[in-house]
């Protein structure tokens, strides 16, 4: 399996609870395709650094999980078909990157306790 990590903006004009309903179906999928979920971030609503059909913030959100490279085909199938995305990148992850991954999260849960 390998590690990934997807962030996804969505768009500015949907409530906080559409947004969270949003970020567990892609989540949902990911799980049953076989994805293991490593970690999920909101990061709220952002100011972008240019207009995306007239729109200049959306919801950012940050998933990293490991799977299987088949399941990465179905994720952005997903993005794509959901007018709620506006747009979406994901990555896979190095053995270094993965290790920044995992220190950026810890340093995260120190800070939150």
């Amino acid at each position: 399996m390998n590690q990934y990590e997807t962030v996804f903006i969505l768009t500015p004009v949907l409530s906080d609870e559409q947004a969270k309903e949003t970020v567990a179906k892609f989540t949902t999928l990911l799980k049953n395709n076989g994805a293991e979920i490593v970690n999920e971030e909101n990061w709220g609503l952002k100011k972008m650094a240019y207009a995306i059909d007239k729109k200049s913030t959306g919801f950012y959100n940050l998933v990293e999980f490991k799977a299987e490279p088949e399941v990465i085909a179905t994720l952005e199938t997903g993005y794509r078909r959901d007018e709620k995305v506006i747009r979406f990148m994901t990555v896979k992850l190095d053995k270094y990157a993965a290790q920044y991954a995992e220190k950026r999260r810890n340093k995260l849960s120190n800070k939150e306790a």
